[in-house]
């Protein structure tokens, strides 16, 4: 086998890997694809970042299918959060234009370890009276279990524009900052944000990868064997995910983020 179906290869497989650990924890993968291609190749932030967002869109189709098949999506909710991502992530494929490799590297790994400090020392249980809540939405999933739960709809809404601007200056999906934010500020259920996420990131990675192909800073051939994989890892996923805790799956974000900060920040 020569060096481009080697490598052609391994793309596939960190797609696999990256749609899988993505999935699992509504990530949308990012997490493994950004720091794959840091310490690979030796490409500017903006392509990495133009990349890893294409890919990300992939990966939140093959999510979102298998969780609506669980009937753990949250349509309604999701969609309005993609709707406020939709602008932030416009404005961010512009500001990560001006973005150094040093500082991509340092600001990545000190916002990935910010949210899994906030994952690991606050309460699994919703914070308490942080806003009444404006807004309540009860699901029954495939198994028949119901979640019934309340929140804030405007300080959703303005902390997913914040996610959507964040999401795609860093390229990373959002779902390291919507998935804490569900659960612990707005008491969504562990499961139904981490599917809600995948939903409500599909939706607004649409946009967000316009923004960064407009920019000519997606890789689309890299992005060929990389989303087939991310596609394939997201389906496992998904249905690996409905087997664990809500807590297990809190934890593995946290853990799989503070690995990776590191690994980013030392090679500023």
């Amino acid at each position: 086998m020569d060096i481009a179906w080697m490598d052609h290869l391994e793309l596939l497989l960190i797609g696999i890997m990256a749609g899988f650990s993505g999935s699992l924890v509504g990530l949308g993968g990012a997490f493994i694809i950004i720091p794959t291609l840091v310490f690979l190749y030796n490409f500017p932030p903006q392509l990495i970042i133009g990349t890893s967002m294409a890919v990300l869109f992939f990966n939140s189709i093959s999510s979102s299918y298998t969780y609506s098949r669980q009937r753990k999506i949250d349509f309604k909710s999701g969609f309005g959060f993609a709707m406020a991502m939709i602008p932030g992530s416009v404005i961010g494929a512009f500001v990560a234009e001006s973005f150094s490799s040093k500082a991509f590297y340092v600001i990545y790994g000190i916002i990935l370890l910010c949210v899994a400090g906030f994952l690991l020392w606050k309460p699994d249980q919703p914070v308490k009276k942080f806003l009444s809540p404006t807004i309540t939405r009860s699901l029954t999933d495939v198994n028949g279990i119901t979640y019934t739960y309340s929140y804030h709809r405007g300080f959703a809404l303005i902390a997913s524009f914040f996610i959507g601007f964040i999401s795609s200056l860093l390229g990373i999906g959002g779902g390291a900052f919507l998935v804490p934010i569900m659960v612990l500020l707005l008491g969504f259920p562990p499961h139904i944000a981490t599917a809600t996420s995948m939903f409500a990131i599909m939706l607004s990675a649409v946009i967000g990868t316009a923004s960064h192909a407009a920019l000519q800073n997606v890789m689309w051939l890299k992005v060929l064997f990389l989303a087939p994989g991310a596609f394939i890892g997201g389906q496992l996923g998904a249905r690996t995910a409905a087997k664990l805790k809500g807590k297990t799956i809190m934890r593995i974000l946290a853990c799989l983020l503070i690995v990776i900060a590191f690994r980013l920040i030392l090679k500023s």
